[in-house]
């Protein structure tokens, strides 16, 4: 069976002493990382869980949180991710919804699991990872007691049809958990290898370890680097599970919120092939690193880098030329998906650098009008778009609305509809306009906030802003944004200034009305825009 588990299992067989995840100088073997999974889902079945149970992970990036997943693969379990963000009332929904019966957590995080763990009765083992004192939390056993205190589970025979969930909070509202047949989720990223390759789907383990083994021999071994937090699908998919569906090997970085001089200098030390980001929030200061280091006469050697990976947010034009400037050689995969889906793709290099927000469509992605006919090419038709195919989930947890709203049929066919807006060119590709939950209606008009975000982010002095619409009695919304400046500003530009510079850009109404300036534009651990501050800074500063 093509499951993570039992890839993983064979690498552990075949390649026990390569190594699996770094983490500072922590380093973890493929047996050892086989080994300590299995004694962690013999402590999970010790305790009653079994099929599509459900196993919370409470941590910072970890081996531990890998580990985590892994055993809950093994047990055929589902694994859920658990924002260490979340405070009590938002922790206590997650693993509530979830219906968790164990949660593996860091003692930094346990004060918040002590307050809650009273009204989750489902609960039937607590799991502590140190990392720092123990937070004493009453029932919870050691992360090394619970390895000691248990012999490896067997391996066991797995479906294609085994549940595989990762909450996402969304644009709004609250986490939803997007369920997927796991066979079929390995099988779409196993898909990243082989049609590149040019060869057909792999069809058994043996192939795929063969496969991996003639690659380290070629080339060497995958070494992936997240910049962002596992606890988000960026982060754990194509920075840890797809890099290890070739042998590959995870470094995690030590900090626990980004450091771009960090993340070179362990690129560095581990010879990183792959980085995963999310857009311009991460990239942005990546080439300020690039260019403090080049400044000082010792620029960072970045030579082994051969792709970044981008998903989950903008990842500017202009930003990724400043980029190649110092990493000339480095390709940039930049994807426009989300949980629901990948939806579509485009490839730069230092000769080829395509608009910001246009993508190449896959196959199975079509934009629909609002009437769910296909949008024309170069018609300028808004649509939503709809991805097909087997890796379409199957739908939300314990939510069928919200599954019927986002997961539907056209024309006898199932698509993914994860909310964002497009509009498709003569040529066929596609030009991102933004998540219609996020969409302004402004006298008549529709903004999408993402497309004003780039324009004003071109602005010498800006480093990042977020745009969005607050009530107004004429126009039904008025566009206004937060911003912060660029490190090194002496002449902080005023809102006038940037609006003007915004009106050479856009059309009128697109143009926000007022910008006011923060230290720091608020974004999520993993990039991504966080609207909802960003408009309690508006109010606060205008009030």
């Amino acid at each position: 069976m093509l499951t993570f588990a039992d890839i993983f299992e064979a690498f552990a067989d075949e390649l026990p002493a390569v190594t699996a995840i770094v983490q500072g100088d922590n380093a973890v073997t493929w047996a050892q990382y086989d080994d300590q999974a299995a004694r962690l889902a013999g402590a999970f079945a010790a305790h009653g869980l079994g099929l599509e149970s459900k196993i919370g992970m409470f941590m910072y990036n970890c081996p531990e949180y890998l580990t985590t997943q892994y055993a809950g693969f093994k047990l055929r379990a589902a694994p859920v991710n658990v924002n260490y963000r979340y405070l009590d009332d938002e922790l206590l929904y997650l693993l509530d919804n979830a219906d968790c019966e164990a949660v593996v957590f860091h003692s930094s995080l346990g004060d918040r699991i002590a307050r809650v763990r009273d009204r989750l009765p489902k609960l039937k083992l607590l799991i502590e990872v140190l990392d720092g004192p123990s937070a004493h939390v009453a029932g919870a056993v050691s992360w090394q007691k619970v390895l000691a205190d248990h012999q490896p589970a067997p391996r066991q025979v797995r479906a294609r049809d085994d549940l595989y969930m990762l909450y996402t909070g969304g644009t709004t509202g609250m986490p939803k958990g997007v369920m997927y047949s796991l066979g079929i989720f390995t099988e779409g990223f196993l898909a990243f290898y082989s049609t590149p390759m040019g060869r057909a789907p792999f069809t058994s383990v043996e192939e795929i370890v063969q496969t991996a083994k003639g690659m380290h021999a070629a080339v060497g071994q995958p070494v992936a680097m997240p910049g962002c937090p596992l606890m988000h699908g960026t982060g754990v998919w194509l920075g840890a599970l797809l890099p290890h569906l070739m042998g590959g090997k995870v470094v995690l970085s030590e900090s626990r919120s980004f450091d771009a001089h960090e993340m070179f200098q362990t690129v560095e030390k581990n010879g990183v092939t792959s980085l995963v980001i999310v857009g311009d929030a991460f990239a942005r200061p990546m080439v300020q690193a690039l260019q403090e280091r080049a400044a000082s006469g010792t620029p960072y050697d970045t030579s082994s880098v051969g792709t970044i990976v981008s998903t989950g947010a903008m990842f500017s034009a202009e930003i990724k030329q400043q980029i190649f400037e110092h990493m000339p050689t480095t390709m940039v995969m930049d994807i426009l998906g989300s949980s629901e889906g990948g939806m579509a793709q485009t490839v730069a290099t230092k000769d080829n650098i395509s608009n910001t927000a246009k993508f190449g469509a896959m196959p199975n992605m079509k934009v629909f009008a609002p009437d769910d006919t296909e949008v024309v090419p170069g018609s300028g038709v808004q649509g939503i778009v709809g991805v097909s195919g087997d890796g379409v989930p199957r739908g939300y947890y314990k939510d069928p609305e919200k599954s019927d709203k986002t997961f539907r049929e056209i024309n006898g066919v199932r698509y993914s509809f994860p909310g964002d807006m497009a509009t498709v060119e003569a040529d066929g590709s596609v030009t991102l306009l933004g998540r219609g939950s996020n969409c302004i209606n402004t006298a008549g008009e529709k903004v999408f906030p993402e497309e004003v975000e780039e324009a004003v982010k071109t602005h010498a002095d800006i480093a990042d802003c977020l745009i969005f619409g607050i009530p107004d009695e004429r126009f039904g919304q008025r566009v206004v944004g937060v911003a912060s400046l660029s490190v090194g500003v002496t002449t902080a530009p005023t809102s006038d200034d940037v609006v003007a510079f915004t009106k050479t850009k856009l059309s009128s109404f697109k143009v926000p009305r007022q910008i006011v300036f923060v230290a720091v534009t608020p974004r999520a651990p993993n990039g991504k825009a966080d609207y909802g501050t960003a408009r309690k800074l508006f109010d606060e500063t205008v009030s």
